[in-house]
């Protein structure tokens, strides 16, 4: 009986072991990759001035989770007051005579900076330029003959990629940590409401300390710099974001011509198509960036764009979203013509215009008593004239405030609210309560159309449908 037993149960765990080992054999050799690339990837040193810490500076003491604080700190010995402070991150290797990428808020406001090699030798950085907008920052050491890091082609990384990266979390030299490529194209929007960056999302296990490092492919090249994490306990839970390689390419050359970026600029006010939005504007499902403000005599109006137009292609790369644009024009060098791809009033044209230009310190923005009432049922708004004050504060000319939305009606669906100002209808430009009356009788009952609006002096398309 016994005997009869033991042969299937040996299969059995034979196939397991055989289906482990085949597993285990097509997962990725990250050795030769961590050998040859780790000489190039550097820890940078950062010293700021007394009393003053660098923004969002990468490493302190207290962002080291507990069980691992005790090998950082000395127990009862209290911390001097006015003391230099300190902080670390990660950079890498580009030109065999010391020019180091690493990221911005690594090093701004630093008081001074070093580099230490793997070799344990180190060397003062000057810090050629830095730009917030992509969080990078170029340096340079006197140094000859370093390893360098072979660049990746921008684009050709792919979602479900194996990626690998070399940094120095909480401090812990040259730390290599594996994952995948969980999206791209990720929009992680500043506190100034920048968006110039499409960032990698991968699960590669990033943590303070990290950025600035490389994050490598398989063939050995760095498609992108670590820059961010998504967290809740200081620590890595799978969310990082690392600054593609196109973008990187494009900074670090300005940095090194002149010391700072300008970037493409149009001059608008964009948002995303949704699908009430599309049905209005004649489109068989949402995309594009809908424009909807311009800034006056600004690149976009030069060119021939009109609020109401949706961008669906620039430069030869589609849009498919409103974050796609700033990714696009931010890496066109100002003056450069493109050609552009809209939709408007239902049908496709095409035009070219000449791109601006945004400097490193320049913002991204788009300047932007009552008489009788007027209600319409079909639509469900009570109306007024704008006053002068409030169109001077919004840097409006004509339109209609809304002064009442009826409960349960097309305007209340559609998210119109009391205080908004109405500017365009399908189309039709609204200057006062007589243009808006013209406008809402045309429109066709049943059939979605979009509506312009001025939200706290913020533009905002919308889709409306009439009863």
């Amino acid at each position: 009986m016994h005997r009869i037993l033991k042969t299937p149960l040996l299969v059995l765990l034979g196939t397991l072991f055989l289906a482990a080992s085949t597993q285990a054999a097509t997962l990725p050799d990250f050795k030769p990759i961590v050998q040859k690339n780790t000489p190039a990837v550097v820890k940078i040193l950062v010293e700021y001035a007394p009393g003053s810490m660098g923004r969002d500076h990468p490493y302190r003491l207290e962002d080291i989770p507990e069980p691992l604080r005790r090998f950082f700190e000395n127990p009862g010995t209290p911390a001097p007051r006015q003391q230099p402070r300190q902080s670390m991150g990660s950079g890498f290797v580009i030109s065999r005579d010391g020019y180091i990428v690493t990221s911005n808020h690594v090093v701004a406001g630093a008081e001074s900076v070093t580099v230490r090699l793997t070799d344990r030798r180190e060397y003062e950085a000057e810090v050629i330029g830095l730009d917030e907008r992509s969080d990078l920052a170029l340096l340079k050491i006197e140094a000859d003959d370093l390893s360098v890091l072979k660049l990746g082609k921008p684009g050709e990384l792919e979602v479900g990629e194996w990626v690998l990266a070399i940094g120095s979390p909480f401090g812990l030299d040259y730390s290599v940590t594996a994952g995948i490529v969980s999206a791209k194209g990720r929009s992680l929007p500043t506190e100034n409401r920048d968006n110039y960056v499409p960032f990698i999302q991968t699960d590669v296990a990033i943590n303070p300390g990290n950025s600035g490092g490389p994050l490598f492919n398989l063939d050995g090249e760095v498609v992108g710099v670590n820059s961010q994490i998504y967290t809740r306990s200081g620590g890595s839970i799978g969310l990082s974001f690392a600054i593609p390689f196109s973008v990187v390419i494009n900074v670090v050359e300005q940095l090194k011509e002149t010391g700072k970026v300008t970037r493409g600029w149009l001059g608008v006010t964009i948002q995303d198509v949704n699908k009430a939005l599309a049905e209005s504007f004649g489109l068989d499902k949402p995309k594009g960036a809908l424009i909807a403000q311009l800034q006056e005599n600004g690149p976009a109006e030069r060119g021939g764009l009109k609020p109401g137009d949706i961008i669906i292609r620039f430069d030869g790369a589609d849009i498919l979203t409103s974050s796609d644009l700033p990714h696009v024009v931010g890496l066109i060098r100002p003056g450069t013509e493109a050609e552009v791809l809209i939709v408007r009033d239902g049908r496709r044209k095409t035009l070219r215009m000449e791109v601006g230009g945004l400097g490193a310190d320049e913002q991204a923005s788009v300047a932007s008593a009552p008489s009788s009432e007027t209600g319409d049922a079909r639509i469900g708004l009570v109306v007024d004239e704008i006053t002068e004050q409030l169109q001077d504060r919004w840097g409006i000319s004509g339109g209609v405030l809304v002064a009442e939305v009826l409960e349960d009606s097309p305007a209340a669906e559609a998210g119109i609210r009391s205080g908004d100002v109405i500017t365009l209808i399908a189309g039709s430009p609204i200057t006062s309560v007589e243009s808006y009356e013209r406008a809402t009788e045309q429109l066709e009952s049943g059939k979605s159309v979009p509506v312009r609006l001025i939200r706290r002096g913020a533009p905002l398309f919308i889709g409306l449908r009439p009863e």
